[in-house]
């Protein structure tokens, strides 16, 4: 007689006790089908796991008491329940409550088709995935899962979102930020390490004074205490044998992508317009730089990115397109198209009429001046890549002054301190620092 089968959903990043006691009890039903929570399943409600779909299902497969693994392509169940049919649902009994807790009633609607039930394990006390979770970052990350790390994320989500990051605390904030939105957690993907930012936190002009070594120095502050990826804005790439050296560098660090712009000449900031002289490259330069650093990379993993000055430089769509489509077939994996314009409309533009020809080529935009449009609206566009690319250090000054401002204007610091951080806070902030 066959045995009738239990379905039990899981993300299995973690495998621990609680995961063996609820495959246990279900084996005790029947035939155990575990569906394992995909990547882009995963990343829809929280950040991405640490093990890819494949690692971790097969991680499953070999547990006592599993008898078939299959993917969970969606957080709800119901598409996977209705191939099976399961006889038996057997979950953890924390989803009665909380943002699981619609989850689970979708799962007994569907079952009460065929006269299915759920069964609710109790929860495995003195067990918590995040804590676990939270101990799995304090131990960090290696240079090579941080690399492949955005190709992942590319691969599960409609669109990842980055923050800048010019130090070590700074880093830290892309790396532990979130907000609960609707139930479900939102936080930053990857940083972005500008060249205006590192330059400006010197006092430094944007025209490329801050050389390599020290910019990685300073990179170097934000690797050391965070997991997340890393897409390093390589200006104008230099000349095409330095930027062969850049390629390289930066891949042995574990930053995933470097993006460099078709400018030539004393670089100047972009959103100067052709209010500065802005000059592009040819075509053939650029596309020559660009399959020299895809031939000095040893990975797949890592990726070249092509920024398009079109726009800026008052070339139009037209330009635009045509340079994309060069870069492309000269090995670029993805691009990043800028503008200055408010309305976005150019960008809107660009993207519909890329997607036409390139479906699935990584679009990467940095809304600076055309803020007003949503990330959703962005990933409609077809955009995959949204930067935020200097905010931090942009808010972070007109703090700083304004502390200045009311201490001078006082004679004390007494009325600032609604404006500074509490010095417990500091101290908690930075772990070994008491």
């Amino acid at each position: 007689m066959d045995l009738q089968k239990v379905y039990v959903g899981m993300s299995a990043d973690i495998i621990h006790p609680g995961h063996l006691n609820i495959i246990h009890e279900a084996a005790k039903l029947g035939y155990v089908v575990v569906g394992v929570l995909t990547d882009a399943a995963i990343a829809s409600y929280k950040r991405l796991p640490y093990l890819n779909y494949e690692q971790r299902a097969l991680i499953v497969s070999n547990l006592k008491g599993v008898g078939e693994v299959i993917p969970q392509t969606t957080l709800d169940y119901v598409p996977n329940l209705e191939k099976i049919r399961p006889a038996f649902v057997v979950h953890g009994d924390d989803w009665k409550e909380g943002i699981q807790k619609q989850t689970r009633q979708r799962v007994i609607d569907c079952l009460s088709a065929w006269g299915g039930k759920v069964v609710d394990i109790p929860y495995t006390q003195g067990i918590s995935s995040t804590q676990l979770n939270v101990k799995l970052k304090e131990v960090g990350t290696t240079p090579d899962i941080r690399l492949r790390r955005l190709r992942r994320l590319l691969n599960a989500k409609p669109i990842v979102r980055v923050l800048e990051s010019h130090s070590g605390l700074t880093g830290l904030i892309v790396e532990n930020v979130s907000v609960d939105v609707n139930g479900r957690r939102q936080e930053f993907d990857a940083m972005w390490s500008s060249s205006l930012t590192d330059s400006t936190s010197k006092g430094k002009p944007d025209i490329e004074a801050v050389d390599l070594t020290t910019r990685l120095h300073d990179l170097n502050d934000a690797l050391e205490c965070t997991t997340k990826p890393v897409i390093f804005d390589g200006d104008t790439g230099g000349k095409i044998e330095h930027f062969v050296f850049t390629v390289r560098t930066l891949e042995r660090l574990g930053v995933s992508a470097v993006i460099i712009e078709d400018k030539v000449g004393l670089k100047k900031n972009s959103l100067l317009g052709t209010d500065a002289v802005q000059t592009q490259d040819s075509i053939e330069g650029f596309c020559a730089k660009i399959q020299a650093g895809k031939r000095a990379q040893v990975t797949d993993a890592f990726m070249i990115i092509a920024r398009i000055e079109s726009f800026i430089a008052g070339a139009g769509l037209e330009d635009a397109l045509k340079r994309a489509i060069a870069y492309i077939g000269a090995g670029a994996d993805g691009i990043m198209i800028h503008s200055k314009d408010k309305s976005g409309e150019d960008i809107k533009q660009f993207c519909k009429e890329l997607r036409k020809v390139h479906s699935s080529i990584p679009i990467v935009v940095v809304p600076t001046t055309f803020n007003h449009i949503t990330e959703d609206e962005l990933a409609a566009w077809g955009v995959n890549i949204v930067i935020y690319a200097n905010h931090l250090l942009r808010s972070a000054y007109p703090a700083m002054v304004n502390t200045a401002k009311s201490i001078l204007t006082n004679g004390r610091s007494l009325e600032a301190n609604d404006l500074c951080m509490p010095i417990k806070e500091i101290l908690e902030l930075i772990p070994g620092t008491r």
